[in-house]
């Protein structure tokens, strides 16, 4: 039991931000994604593309498949923002957004509460064995601080 309580702790958690910040994203137009957080910050836009990256990278680290948008890794994770002309549209990120989200939400969902305190794929067998909080749900943890520190830089575009 106590393991179910902890999961549905950190999945709800892990829920609710990504349910706010899908509700930011379709609040914001075109338009406000394309300004700057604040000046000489990254751009909305770049944070929709950073923010499905890691979400879509999540699928192979926690063994839940391989990764559906890995042209979004070189301009939204391996680069800061304006290094690279923006090549994929508005429309496309958005639909890849709720697409990630979508399939990570039904890869959670063939998860048994143990299983979420297996090690993730990044972590070798001999390093989990000295690290077992190297898991599937401190993945979880980690992405939803990642997701929210995000989300409050994003909130500045709705002016």
């Amino acid at each position: 039991m106590t393991n179910q309580l902890f999961v549905k702790m950190v999945l709800d958690t892990w829920n609710s931000k990504v349910k706010d910040t899908d509700k930011l994203f379709d609040e914001l137009t075109d338009e406000q994604l394309q300004k700057e957080v604040s000046p000489n910050r990254n751009t909305g836009i770049y944070l929709l593309g950073h923010l499905t990256s890691v979400h879509d990278l999540m699928l192979p680290l926690l063994n839940l498949g391989e990764s559906i948008y890995p042209q979004l890794l070189e301009p939204y994770i391996k680069n800061p923002d304006k290094k690279f002309p923006q090549s994929i549209s508005t429309k496309d990120l958005r639909s890849f957004w709720k697409n990630a989200n979508t399939r990570l939400a039904k890869g959670f969902n063939t998860l048994s509460p143990d299983d979420w305190f297996l090690k993730h794929n990044s972590v070798s067998v001999e390093d989990f064995a000295k690290e077992p909080h190297r898991n599937r749900l401190n993945i979880i943890i980690s992405r939803t601080n990642h997701l929210s520190s995000h989300l409050g830089q994003l909130l500045f575009l709705k002016n």
